[in-house]
């Protein structure tokens, strides 16, 4: 296939995590036409995950899944001539790119096959002042996408890189093939825009939707494809015939998804999400028009990830009456019988019980008991032990519902900052030569947006108390301890609704958890979304395990949950 320039790029994407569909990288390569395809293998949590694999084994440290689907596709790929990036190099884009050239060689084929590195920094966490409580195991500060654009100039065929940002790896090919300058920053925001849709994989396509009742064929999404053009807009799309869809639905919850306000920074340029139009343009056809860019922060941010202590958990199932005298008979029991006190020891009652109920299961509430400790025998065996042997000695009706293990390794993640300038970034040609990228010369302070004008409030009229998610869609992540919820609404009138009903105020009672956490709200009009930040929800991050839902899945479903007087027009709008 010729790779002369073409007025779009086609850009798709097949992993939007660690563990993501093994077959996607086939279904889109012979699903229909790309120039490149994408993959993210990369989250802070996946970071923690190679660091130990790495303690084990020092030529470890990469996604061994991305190996696999190269086994299976690397031919079809270069019989298509689409070229290949992700970032599943992790820890060790070297031992990846020398693991594929092996591969190829069994294969018969002769990719030409480069990796971008220098994200790496635990050699360094002294010197740039970036040490933890535990030692950070990895260090990896966010590279961008210039490294990527000098080895697909050199001609490479596949391109591994370790902790480049998520959008990175499609902005690369853009500027590659449209040759753009550094400071063409509306055009990079416009592409780290698309980026950032396509970059979750499934998720742009209907997965994890709010209003997945509205679509059809969910039973298998289809990976999504941005579509750019020379001036950073795009059409977000996907192989024709696969399931899911491409709304300004689908594409509003992936533009909110582990954002914060206006201003989405980046090592490469500070993308204004405010500034972006969706238009519905075709089915599974969504524009993308209007980012505008600004210069990038002098600092880049890094991922400090640090084995902590050892991790454990008992369920106790409590069924029927005195649920509340139930649990606490066990904590006392527990906790004046364990050998040694954990160093954290955490209870946590949900009362999923039901007076009267028909079911057993609709009888039980469930108790968890959670421990931490630096010692792998505290948090272990004496803390097993003591849950198990109470069995016979307990509430009434006492049973787990699995017995508790060995306990289990847990980390902490810290972000952190340096200064580009500080951080090297270098790509390895397919012919080994390894090229210097200058950090960024034209630099911005990251200051927050003013919030924009509050549009005319809807009008009074008749209200009905029902879910906040009868009108509006929401979508919530992790971003270390923190937690973002976008809340997004379909309609001018909405919006107005929305603007004025969902404060922070609000927030804070219909999420009772958030009371005394310190909670932002962003206001993206343009998108009819309002955007919280709530620090602190998620404790330490994924790894500690702080938290019912620790990466804050189901946050915005929760919000969606609680009932608020809505106006009745726009109940019968969505009936």
């Amino acid at each position: 296939m010729s790779r002369q320039l073409r007025a779009v790029v086609r850009i798709g994407n097949c992993s939007g995590f660690y563990g993501d569909r093994l077959s996607a990288m086939r279904e889109m390569l012979e699903g229909g036409e790309l120039d490149y395809l994408t993959g993210d293998y990369l989250a802070e949590l996946t970071m923690l995950i190679l660091g130990r694999d790495r303690m084990k084994d020092p030529t470890a440290g990469y996604a061994k899944t991305f190996l696999r689907q190269a086994e299976d596709c690397m031919g079809l790929a270069l019989d298509n001539g689409v070229r290949i990036v992700a970032n599943a190099g992790g820890l060790n884009p070297a031992g990846l790119a020398d693991a594929l050239r092996d591969l190829a060689g069994t294969l018969g084929l002769a990719p030409r096959i480069a990796h971008v590195e220098g994200d790496d920094l635990i050699a360094r966490v002294d010197e740039l002042d970036l040490t933890t409580d535990p030692p950070p195991l990895t260090a990896n500060a966010y590279l961008g996408a210039w490294g990527i654009v000098d080895c697909l100039n050199a001609g490479a065929d596949i391109v591994v890189t370790g902790r480049v940002t998520d959008a990175s790896v499609i902005v690369g090919p853009a500027a590659a093939h449209f040759g753009w300058d550094r400071t063409e920053f509306d055009a990079l925001a416009g592409a780290v825009a698309a980026g950032h849709v396509i970059e979750c994989g499934t998720q742009a396509t209907g997965g994890n939707y709010a209003f997945f009742t509205e679509l059809n064929n969910l039973d298998r999404p289809g990976f999504p494809i941005a579509e750019i053009e020379a001036d950073g807009s795009s059409i977000i799309t996907t192989h024709p015939g696969t399931g899911g869809a491409v709304t300004v639905g689908t594409v509003t919850a992936q533009l909110l998804y582990e954002v914060t306000g206006g201003r989405y920074a980046g090592p490469d340029v500070t993308t204004r999400i405010d500034t972006i139009h969706l238009d519905q343009v075709g089915p599974d056809r969504v524009k993308l028009t209007g980012a505008r860019g600004e210069a990038p922060p002098p600092t880049l941010k890094v991922c400090l990830n640090a084995l902590a202590g050892f991790h454990n958990q008992a369920e106790f199932v409590l069924t029927g009456l005195d649920i509340e005298a139930k649990a606490r008979l066990v904590r006392r029991q527990i906790e004046a019988n364990l050998p040694a006190r954990p160093a954290e020891l955490e209870w946590n009652l949900a009362r999923t019980d039901h007076p009267d109920a028909d079911t057993e299961e609709a009888a039980s509430a469930l108790l968890r008991c959670t421990v931490r400790d630096p010692d792998p025998k505290v948090a272990g065996r004496g803390f097993t032990s003591t849950a198990v042997e109470f069995a016979l000695a307990g509430y009434p009706g006492l049973f787990l519902t699995a017995p508790p293990g060995a306990g289990s390794a847990y980390g902490v993640y810290t972000a952190g900052y340096v200064d580009a300038v500080q951080v090297p970034h270098v790509a390895v040609l397919p012919d080994g030569a390894r090229v210097e990228v200058p950090p960024v010369e034209q630099t911005r302070t990251l200051d927050p947006l003013d919030a924009p004008e509050l549009p005319v409030p809807y009008p009074d009229g008749p209200t009905r108390r029902v879910p906040l998610g009868a009108v509006a869609g929401a979508r919530s992540g992790d971003k270390g301890g923190d937690a973002n919820i976008g809340v997004w609404v379909r309609s001018d009138d909405e919006w107005r609704w929305l603007a004025h009903t969902l404060t922070v105020a609000a927030v804070k009672s219909l999420l009772p958890e958030t009371a005394p956490l310190t909670v932002t709200r962003h206001m993206l009009p343009n998108l009819r979304a309002v955007n919280f930040v709530i620090e602190g929800i998620l404790g330490r991050g994924v790894a500690s395990r702080a938290r019912f839902d620790p990466q804050a899945k189901g946050l915005g479903e929760w919000l969606r949950a609680r009932h608020l007087d809505i106006p009745t027009t726009f109940l019968e709008d969505h009936t």
